[in-house]
């Protein structure tokens, strides 16, 4: 290794002499994808037995493969290598709303390409732990008496958590779409170059043309963005091979060859130099990340080196390598010692609980303090710390097994003593709605004894739930209350109003009877309007009153049949006087129920004419002049003037809509 020695910092004439060629960037044409993917298979297949035996070799070691397969997918994007600078922070002891805090976090301050490790352990996390807590909540609510197809249980962080993971899921899907179009192209540019890089062995031109066609080629490759991951290691493969041919094809020109082959030398020296220093570092995972970083610019950036140099110089990288990674190892076989003392921890924690469960509880304050006791422990479970993946799945299963055991026991204990309570507090709730259902109600007649009749059934029911006590007897009291201010209310002011109203409508009342027949329809029936309406404007009367609104009809009545008028015409008229006194603004029913008599009747009178009719098909033989057959045609005439009668009242009633 003293040639190396020698060699080692005198690179300065080798790197102006390179720097001082010009570099080029030359665009080339793109096949079609068919073509491409034949070119890579005949690129490739051509160079697997060149390789094989360095394959093999490398292949042996467990580090390097997993360096190379790191930066493979290093290499489909670049930003995919910041995932090492993200901490993965102990998820196992967040609670659900710090799981989502942390994803929303990430989305927000790092590349959707990097987290992947991290969303899957907070998804992971996340899952487990809202299960658990869905299982005590179904528990609960069978418990209580619930029945299992009708339980139903979300959350608010539950909602949060969804909405972030689905944003990272779209951002994701987003990202490698629009990247692997680029990806594909890449690829075909590499190929390209790798095609290019076997005809420049066969081209008869000046050996100082084809070097700088060769060193454009190289930085081509150099800038040419990154690749699907699959396809790197074979890409690279190959693309080395036919660097390695062109550098003895240079034998002709040894001077540019070897002026290439002591920079690669000394720029390697270097990444073995810095391999050791970090073979040196106790910071074993930076050392190592920063390791894939040499083995990217070995392979990406340095071309090869003298012959006799090769092996040696990659035995002593891969040396530090083996050292670097077999202190990883160490590293990592303490961590699973403490993955490990964190098993036997929860797995402690599992069988605490279990003895808990097993105790004979008989009193409220003993099962409360139990309570608190596995409170505490499911804290230490989640608190431990992570342990063995092989061994995650079947902890957690005990873990809930546990719990869920002494929940059924706490459970059944207090089903029996909080049944009543709970009984208590439902009838309470039935008589909350049924009041707060009628506060705003103005039907006084039917819904005063209704809320009296309420609050007598109140004060039967038994003792509620404590915590539930002041809150439901707030809400009760408080409908009720507004129900009577507003009736005492209502009453003070109708009672004024209408004794007035009363006084009025018995003196235009008087005004009424003492009116002479009239002489003139038209003008009767203008004149009967216009008292009908004054009628109405003097507004409602108390209800012990309300006989004069009958007296007042029948006044009207008498007026309209002195007139000359048609049947349905004073009907229609009659009834539209109905309809004045109906359509108050406080109180639609009257309303509502006319309309709904009305379109009984008319259901009714179509149906008789539909009977009617049918029955005339039994009299195909006989003459129109038969009696029954002339009763049947008069019944129909009948029916069908009391239907237009109807249709004209629903018409009239539908207006006021």
């Amino acid at each position: 290794m003293s040639d190396l020695n020698n060699l080692n910092g005198k690179e300065e004439q080798s790197k102006n002499e390179e720097h001082s060629e010009k570099k080029l960037v030359e665009n080339t044409s793109i096949e079609s994808t068919e073509s491409t993917d034949a070119k890579e298979s005949e690129t490739i297949e051509e160079d697997k037995t060149v390789h094989a035996s360095a394959s093999e070799s490398d292949n042996d070691d467990h580090g390097l493969d997993e360096i190379d397969e790191s930066n493979a997918e290093d290499a489909e994007d670049e930003g995919h290598k910041d995932r090492h600078t993200i901490e993965l922070k102990a998820y196992d002891t967040m609670s659900l709303e710090a799981l989502a805090i942390e994803l929303e976090r990430l989305l927000k301050n790092e590349k959707v390409q990097a987290i992947k490790t991290h969303v899957d352990a907070i998804n992971n996390e996340f899952k487990d732990k809202f299960q658990a807590l869905l299982d005590e909540k179904k528990e609960d609510f069978i418990n209580e008496g619930g029945n299992e197809i009708d339980f139903y249980y979300s959350s608010p962080v539950q909602k949060r958590y969804k909405e972030a993971y689905n944003d990272y899921r779209k951002k994701r899907n987003e990202y490698y779409q629009n990247i692997e179009k680029n990806l594909k192209q890449n690829l075909a540019d590499k190929l390209e170059i790798i095609e290019e890089l076997k005809g420049l062995l066969n081209v008869e031109e000046n050996i100082n043309t084809t070097y700088k066609h060769f060193k454009e080629l190289q930085e081509r490759w150099k800038n040419t963005g990154p690749i699907p991951r699959d396809k790197y290691n074979n890409a690279w493969n190959s693309y080395h091979h036919h660097v390695e041919m062109f550098y003895d094809f240079l034998h002709l020109n040894r001077d540019l060859r070897d002026l290439d082959f002591k920079h690669n030398l000394d720029q390697k020296l270097k990444i073995i130099d810095r391999a050791e220093e970090l073979a040196k570092d106790d910071n074993v995972l930076r050392a190592f990340r920063e390791l894939q970083e040499l083995h990217k610019m070995w392979k990406e950036e340095l071309g090869p080196v003298q012959r006799e140099y090769r092996e040696e110089i990659w035995n002593k990288f891969k040396a530090a390598t083996k050292t670097i990674n077999d202190k990883r190892q160490v590293y990592f076989q303490e961590i699973d010692k403490v993955y490990e003392k964190n098993l036997e921890t929860k797995l402690a924690i599992v069988e605490a609980i279990k003895a808990i469960t097993a105790e004979h509880i008989t009193s409220h304050n003993g099962w409360q303090k139990k309570i608190k006791e596995v409170e505490e422990l499911r804290e230490a479970f989640f608190n431990a710390g992570k342990v063995p993946i092989k061994e995650n799945e079947n902890t957690w299963a005990k873990f809930k097994d546990a719990v869920r055991t002494f929940n059924r026991r706490k459970n059944g204990f207090y089903k029996d003593l909080k049944k009543e309570q709970y009984t208590n507090l439902q009838k309470k709730l039935d008589l909350i709605k049924i009041a707060e259902d009628n506060k705003d109600s103005e039907d006084y007649e039917v819904t005063t004894p209704l809320m009296k009749k309420i609050q007598n059934d109140w004060k039967k029911i038994g003792h509620v739930p404590r915590k539930d006590s002041d809150k439901i007897w707030k809400r009760f009291k408080t409908a009720c209350n507004f129900y009577f201010d507003k009736l005492h209310a209502k009453k003070n002011a109708a009672n004024k109003e209408g004794l007035e109203a009363f006084t009025k409508k018995l003196e235009l009342l008087d005004t009424l009877k003492n009116l002479k027949p009239f002489s003139d329809k038209d003008k009767g029936i203008e004149q009967i309007k216009e008292f009908t309406n004054q009628w109405k404007a003097l507004g409602r009367v108390p209800n012990d009153k309300r006989y004069v609104e009958g007296k007042f009809n029948k006044a009207v009545d008498d007026l309209l049949s002195g007139l000359e008028m048609d049947k349905n015409e004073v009907e229609m008229i009659k009834f539209e006087n109905k309809l004045d006194h109906m359509n108050t603004d406080d109180d639609n029913r009257d309303l509502d129920n006319e309309r709904s008599f009305i379109r009984k009747k008319i259901d009714e009178v179509k149906g008789q004419i539909n009977q009617l009719e049918n029955n005339l098909q039994f009299f195909t033989n006989v003459d129109d002049d038969n009696p029954l057959v002339k009763e049947v045609h008069n019944n129909i005439k009948t029916h069908k003037e009391s239907l237009e009668l109807w249709e004209n009242k629903l018409s009239k009633i539908k207006e006021l809509y």
